[in-house]
């Protein structure tokens, strides 16, 4: 079992478009093995990589019992709309009701770089596309209406937990040739 630290709203890797993964190897496999066993540990609906600190287009979800994960998805949205309470693993104890489209179909790669088509509502299509904003830097504060989400930002403020972790930078073990450290 790898858990990983979950990192928190404030850490700039939250902000930042994951990559898309082109390597389908032994470390992808890992990754999604970490974000499963993080994910179920928390406990969770979903996690995106970025939520570990990996700037990689890879998500796991748990929704009504099923485990799965995407790499590299596109999502087909629906035009009818639903809106409901939403959390995240990174904004810890917080719930906003946020409008997501009812249904979606999302294709991509499973961790052995075979094609995948996952079709969900409800749940499923809110967790599908909550972890892919994850992997395009977005939160789901940013998708809040103006009052919530100001009444959101003011309970994270005041949260326990909201400015203790602080982001660590890691530095390249392999040669960068003058590109960073």
């Amino acid at each position: 079992m790898a858990i990983r630290p979950i990192r928190l709203f404030g850490d700039p890797v939250l902000r930042k478009p994951a990559i898309e993964v082109a390597h389908f190897d032994a470390e992808l496999r890992q990754l999604v093995t970490d974000l499963t066993d993080t994910m179920l540990d928390a406990p969770g609906a979903g996690l995106a990589a970025p939520q570990i600190g990996v700037g990689l287009r890879v998500f796991t979800w748990y929704v009504e019992g099923e485990v799965g994960h995407l790499v590299n998805p596109r999502l087909r949205l629906s035009e009818e709309t639903q809106d409901g309470p939403e959390g995240c693993l990174s904004l810890p104890e917080l719930t906003y009701d946020c409008l997501r489209a009812l249904s979606v179909v999302a294709t991509g790669f499973d961790m052995h770089g075979e094609p995948v088509t996952i079709e969900g509502s409800d749940l499923l299509a809110r967790a599908i596309q909550h972890e892919t904003d994850h992997l395009d830097g977005i939160l789901f504060i940013d998708r809040l209406d103006d009052a919530s989400r100001k009444a959101a930002m003011r309970e994270i403020r005041e949260s326990e937990w909201f400015g203790l972790e602080k982001p660590t930078v890691k530095v390249s073990p392999h040669a960068t040739g003058g590109f960073g450290r």
